[in-house]
Formats: structure tokens, C-alpha cells, sequence
């Protein structure tokens, strides 16, 4: 996980329409990063349709929700169009973000051992600054807990 205080490093991935995005366009507003495993599992869901719910509510604070999985461009439209999600889903097949925000992990499951995704959210400021990390949150909770860190 990134140090709070230090710069969110910058990136440059597409969203579910296959539109190109970097997070340093998004200066001036605040950004909640969020990194999933997966697109249309049960804990990714519940966590996307958290932050689609309260939308309003994070675009009246100023902040911007980005969604981050390795899932590709195509998977991620699906997901947008059976929950209709007002946010921008980043697809990062290459890893290129997972990695660069430590967030591509050793994880355990009923024994087995692989690399995966660990659920991470980042609350970057409008300077590009990470104010707060939160490492391993729980999908249903972690909409809620962000609506709160922005006060």
C-alpha cells in the first residue's frame, strides 16, 4: 500500500467505453480510487452498487469515483450496463495501475496460495496527494466509509 502524504502515482487506462483516462486530468477534484478483483462477483457488486447509490452524494462533495480491475474494456461494460453504473470503470489487463498502487498480492483461499488483486481504496486529493489508504476493506462498508472521509 502507497504512503499517505505521498503523490498517487499517474496513469493512463481505458474506461468501459474504451475512452482513454489519467488520473493527473482529474486535478482539482478529489478522487476515490478504488481496486477490485473482479467484475460481477458477489463482493465487487455489492461495492459497486455502494458507490452508484451514494454517487450524487460524491459529485456534490467535488469527488470523482474511479473503479479499478484487471477485467478488460469489454467485461467492464457489461458490468456498467446490468447495474447501471453512473461512475468510470478503468480497465488495467496489463496491471499497470495494480502495480503501481501495490495492490497486486499474494492471496489465500481455501488453501491455495496466487496473486490477486487486494480490495484498496485511495482518496487522493486536488493536488494528487494520497490522503488516506485503506487496505483489505469490506466491499459492502467501504461506499459509506468514503462518503464519510469526505466529510
Amino acid at each position: 500500500m502507497l504512503e499517505i502524504g505521498t503523490k498517487a502515482p499517474d496513469f493512463t487506462l481505458p474506461d468501459q467505453n474504451g475512452n482513454m483516462h489519467s488520473l493527473s486530468e482529474y486535478r482539482g477534484k478529489k478522487v476515490i480510487l478504488y481496486f477490485y478483483p473482479k467484475d460481477n462477483t458477489a463482493g465487487c457488486t455489492k461495492q459497486a452498487c455502494g458507490f452508484a447509490e451514494r454517487y450524487p452524494q460524491f459529485t456534490e462533495k467535488g469527488a470523482v469515483v474511479l473503479g479499478v480491475s484487471k477485467d478488460r474494456v469489454a467485461s467492464h461494460k457489461k458490468f456498467e450496463e446490468k447495474y447501471g453504473l453512473p461512475f468510470t470503470l478503468l480497465a488495467d489487463p496489463e496491471l499497470a495501475a495494480i502495480q503501481a498502487y501495490d495492490v497486486w498480492q499474494e492471496k489465500k483461499n481455501y488453501g491455495k496460495t496466487y496473486m490477486g488483486v487486494v480490495r484498496t481504496t485511495y482518496l487522493i486529493d486536488e493536488n494528487g496527494k494520497i490522503v488516506k489508504a485503506f487496505e483489505k476493506v469490506k466491499a459492502a462498508d467501504n461506499p459509506e466509509q468514503m462518503l464519510g472521509e469526505l466529510g
